[in-house]
């Protein structure tokens, strides 16, 4: 069987892939090992950024729906909270909502758009050839093959696609051991609630179905031997020891332990073959940051693969994914590792250092809203190509106000959006296969846009060009600039 992708993973990140590529016209079939979603929900948090991404593509709603907003984020569990409510965004608070349910609304979506999705199925090697990769698959009836113009392992930390393909992965091996409990909670705490002293690091989020999730790391935590598998005993002497209280916990549906390895593949790709989410970057889930990094990686590489198959960019803007991608994966990671040397700091000079960036946080609203526009994705600034680019090339695009619409409902995943600020409508007429033009009436700009005239944004949302006036030659110079290697 042919297909233009072939996508290994069908989690979060290759079926927010697989969705995108389908709305760009490109065929793809996804293959999962996992005969049923895992009912066990890794992931638990939604950020701003990926929610804005889901109204990209007016998919959001049933995310927002089923959902618990929370007005705010940690970083390192400070005592402290980041506000989202400060956010630039039309989402200003992150979602509660399991993987398991995020898995659920994305692969019915997927599916809907006609991606195969091969459950039961597992990719176990590929062979590369200069007009097309040969993925090998074994199945419920033995093994196949599937051809392809490109491959993406969006399988997880343990990627066979990345092994395959010969990628490094370098990094730092897990010395700390964190735990989490998925459990009924008679008594529970009031909702953002979390600890910190001297007995460990605790927290307790609610989720659907009247579960709550119990995490964090005691001093004994801090090493390098496995101690075994979590019991509802150890869980209910840790949250004791720093809470006072068991909160009456029972009936656990998924107790488990996770460790701090951290590990950042030294390439995103290599020929027809590219890695996103967890088979790319891995780290200490401090934030839940982790599945929303792998979705904008998704959401970055499928507009340059559909763009590259469909004929309106050259092969070389693939090369952008990685120059774009994995210094994000880069940040995350060092990140990753800073929040983990907080969260451990038991002694009482960590103590002390904890409580000062609680105060700063608290008492310095800059410091707030970078740390948490950086936890969020809404930070995410990509490098122009050329010197002279506006100070807004490569930025996240809000979401104007553009008349009667919001520029978030004009993104396509098949085409840029160029957008007439003016309101003149001297742009209707500009035809390229790459574009979809719209003229906003009325306008009222944002301080950051007030001389902004055209502003040319990428179906993933982020500004390509902006300029201040506009002629056809210089928007057709900046069309072929965003196609640069």
């Amino acid at each position: 069987m042919n297909y233009q992708v072939v996508v290994a993973g069908a989690g979060p990140v290759g079926l927010w892939l697989a969705g995108e590529l389908r709305r760009a016209g490109v065929t793809v079939g996804v293959i999962e090992p996992r005969a049923e979603r895992d009912p066990r929900s890794r992931a638990l948090t939604v950020h701003p950024r990926t929610i804005e991404t889901f109204a990209s593509r007016g998919v959001h709603q049933p995310f927002v729906s089923e959902g618990m907003p929370l007005p705010g984020g940690h970083f390192a569990v400070l005592d402290a909270r980041l506000d989202f409510r400060r956010l630039p965004s039309p989402f200003p608070y992150t979602l509660a909502l399991p993987q398991e349910r995020t898995e659920a609304l994305l692969e019915g979506q997927a599916a809907s758009l006609g991606a195969d999705i091969w459950r039961g199925h597992e990719v176990t090697g590929f062979t590369e050839h200069p007009d097309h990769i040969a993925v090998h698959t074994i199945g419920p009836h033995g093994p196949s093959t599937l051809q392809a113009a490109y491959l993406v392992g969006c399988d997880g930390a343990r990627s066979t696609v990345r092994t395959a393909a010969g990628i490094d992965y370098p990094g730092t091996p897990s010395t700390v051991l964190g735990w989490l409990g998925d459990v009924v909670l008679d008594n529970p705490p009031a909702p953002g609630y979390s600890h910190f002293g001297p007995a460990g690091t605790l927290m307790a989020v609610p989720m659907p179905g009247g579960i709550h999730r119990l995490v964090g790391v005691t001093p004994r935590d801090r090493t390098t031997t496995w101690p075994g598998d979590l019991t509802l005993a150890e869980l209910r002497e840790n949250v004791i020891s720093m809470a006072g209280t068991d909160f009456g916990m029972r009936d656990p549906v998924w107790l488990s332990r996770y460790g701090n390895a951290t590990r950042l593949a030294d390439r995103y790709r290599a020929g027809r073959v590219f890695l996103a989410g967890d088979a790319a970057h891995q780290h200490f889930p401090a934030g839940g940051v982790g599945m929303n990094v792998g979705i904008q990686d998704a959401a970055n590489l499928a507009w340059k693969l559909a763009a590259t198959l469909n004929g309106w960019a050259p092969e070389g803007l693939l090369d952008s994914y990685h120059a774009e991608r994995h210094p994000v994966g880069a940040d995350l990671t060092a990140t990753s590792r800073a929040q983990v040397a907080l969260m451990t700091a038991f002694t009482p000079e960590g103590l002390d250092l904890r409580g000062l960036l609680a105060r700063l946080i608290s008492t310095l609203p800059d410091l707030n809203d970078r740390l948490a526009a950086q936890v969020s994705s809404l930070a995410v600034t990509y490098p122009p190509t050329t010197p002279d680019a506006h100070p807004l090339t490569g930025t996240r695009a809000p979401d104007l106000t553009l008349g009667d619409t919001g520029l978030f409902a004009l993104l396509r995943a098949d085409r840029y959006l160029l957008l007439d600020l003016t309101g003149s409508g001297h742009l209707a007429g500009y035809a390229h296969p790459a574009l979809h033009v719209h003229t906003a009436t009325p306008y009222q700009p944002p301080a950051e846009f007030t001389e902004v005239r055209v502003l040319l944004v990428r179906p993933d949302g982020h500004i390509a060009w902006a300029s201040a006036e506009h002629n056809d030659t210089a928007l057709t110079a900046a069309l072929a600039t965003t196609h640069r290697k």
